[in-house]
């Protein structure tokens, strides 16, 4: 276990064989949490309303350059405000081919503990708005 790190409940929550709750650590910790920051919308938790990432507000947008712009900047944001683990490298936010809805958006980060330079791409389907 990486003590910098951390470690924490498993996400999502999970009862493991022996009745307890399941426990992540080190790199797939910081993992967890960036799924939880961009799956979390804002204002959806009472006690914390800014936590999370604006990225739902974008659900009915068009999916175009000028959208995917704005949603990188959202995730950016968010994982640089909430994260503080990791270095924001690169966001990106492409459209799917074969899903003409979904926008696949890839975060390139460094964590600053050990400088293992990590990504993960987070699927987020939009609905296309009128034109």
């Amino acid at each position: 276990m990486s003590a910098t790190l951390g470690q924490g409940w498993k996400w999502p929550i999970r009862v493991d064989g022996r009745g307890g709750l399941g426990w992540s650590e080190g790199e797939q910790s910081v993992q967890e949490a960036i799924w939880l920051i961009l799956s979390t919308p804002k204002r959806s938790r009472i006690m914390e309303p800014d936590f999370g990432c604006g990225l739902h507000d974008y659900v009915f947008a068009p999916n175009n350059p000028g959208t995917r712009a704005q949603i990188e900047t959202e995730v950016r944001n968010a994982l640089t405000r909430f994260e503080h683990r990791i270095d924001v490298l690169k966001v990106s936010a492409t459209a799917n081919a074969d899903a003409p809805n979904m926008l696949l958006i890839q975060v390139d980060y460094r964590i600053r503990a050990n400088n293992m330079a990590l990504n993960i791409v987070y699927p987020f389907y939009i609905n296309e708005g009128p034109k």
